[in-house]
């Protein structure tokens, strides 16, 4: 589990942060950019020891929560997750196709995903646990989290007209609305996609929730850190919602705080 936890590189929103704090202004497109390189490299320094750790993590016999056996998956998904840089997501499928328990077959489903692949792998989790609220929230966020910044205000806003998902439901709610904001690059699009869709979806949860639209709008809270582009479009998307008729107490404080930071 620790050699897992070590080989798992910071977030982007980290090194965002990191960067902000020394005195720069952050780029979330390089940012991104420079993490995908080194997930690259960091494979192909491992190539060589990949296939026999996937083996050696193998756990055999009826699924357990026990640590050694959570310790052998969690180093078995990380390695995968490297392996599917270097194989196209191969070792990932049959990870997938064999997987006898839930965070095998969700891990390597997130594998395929990174990579751009698993379509298929996707609906058959679907199909499969469609029936379980929580591994669907786990389903739906996976999806907007591994997407490729130029589409994830698309694929969150896709996932929105999915038959499964209630945004009424706290939830359901946050695994694709808080998973867009999760997605560094891609909330932070040069587009500025991500803040609008943002923006539109705490408005319409308003009047329903105010306290979890509260919450969730301190996504803009860090919009002091970036570009002025980037600036000028978080600020309006939170004057957009400080302008809104009947807005509540909860959503007010929370904007207006952030517009006056």
């Amino acid at each position: 589990a620790f050699r897992a936890l070590v080989l798992r590189l910071p977030g982007e929103d980290d090194m965002a942060a990191t960067l902000h704090a020394a005195g720069h202004v952050p780029d979330p497109a390089r940012i991104h950019a420079a993490r995908q390189a080194l997930q690259i490299a960091v494979a192909q320094a491992l190539a060589p020891d990949l296939p026999g750790l996937l083996a050696k993590m193998q756990v055999a016999g009826p699924y357990s929560p026990d640590a050694q056996s959570a310790g052998k998956r969690a180093l078995q998904l990380v390695a995968l997750g490297y392996h599917a840089r270097l194989d196209g997501g191969a070792a990932a499928r049959d990870a997938h196709r064999s997987a006898d328990n839930m965070t095998t077959s969700f891990g390597s489903l997130a594998c395929l995903l990174e990579i751009g692949a698993g379509q298929s792998e996707l609906a058959a989790f679907e199909a499969k646990w469609r029936g379980d609220r929580l591994v669907m929230d786990k389903w739906f966020a996976v999806q907007v989290a591994a997407s490729a910044p130029d589409q994830t205000a698309a694929v969150t806003a896709r996932l929105t007209e999915h038959a499964l998902f209630d945004w009424k439901n706290p939830n359901r709610f946050r695994s694709v609305i808080g998973a867009l904001s999760g997605n560094h690059a891609g909330f932070h699009h040069a587009s500025g996609a991500g803040y609008e869709l943002l923006a539109d979806w705490l408005i319409k949860l308003d009047p329903l929730n105010p306290q979890t639209a509260a919450r969730m709008s301190t996504a803009f809270e860090s919009w002091p850190r970036y570009d002025a582009d980037r600036q000028a479009i978080m600020r309006g998307a939170l004057q957009r919602i400080m302008a809104t008729e009947g807005l509540s107490r909860d959503l007010s404080e929370m904007a207006g705080r952030m517009l006056a930071g």
